[in-house]
């Protein structure tokens, strides 16, 4: 049996901390393509090697993609699963937001049904 983990308050900043940042969401895309190293993500970018390898500490402290050794060489991956849990945090609050948003449109449709509005 699979267990569904609520997610709480700290991986929730902490998700969205990791894609805040413009070069974060980059680095995600292009793992999700083929596994690269921290090396060839560091040439796509006019920063220093130990500045990407702090952004893919920060997204994998977010669990959005996973890192591993080879020899010397550190290769990165994005985590489906990782990924799958900030869609499912995102698609929680559109569902907030649409039945908020279905309530007031029934609410709405209810004032201009009612003749007694018209006194």
């Amino acid at each position: 049996m699979v267990e569904q983990r609520t997610v709480d308050d700290a991986e929730i900043d902490c998700v969205f901390h990791a894609l805040a940042d413009a070069t974060r969401r980059d680095i995600v895309r292009r793992t999700l393509v083929a596994e690269q190293s921290v090396s060839d993500l560091a040439a796509g970018y006019a920063m220093s090697f130990a500045a990407v390898s702090k952004h893919v500490a920060v997204l994998a402290a977010a669990r959005l993609i996973t890192k591993r050794a080879e020899g010397r060489t550190r290769l990165v991956r994005a985590d489906p699963a990782g990924l799958e849990r900030a869609q499912r945090l995102l698609r929680s609050y559109e569902d907030l937001w649409r039945s908020r948003i279905d309530r007031l449109d029934a609410l709405l449709a209810e004032e201009t049904r009612d003749p007694a509005s018209d006194s």
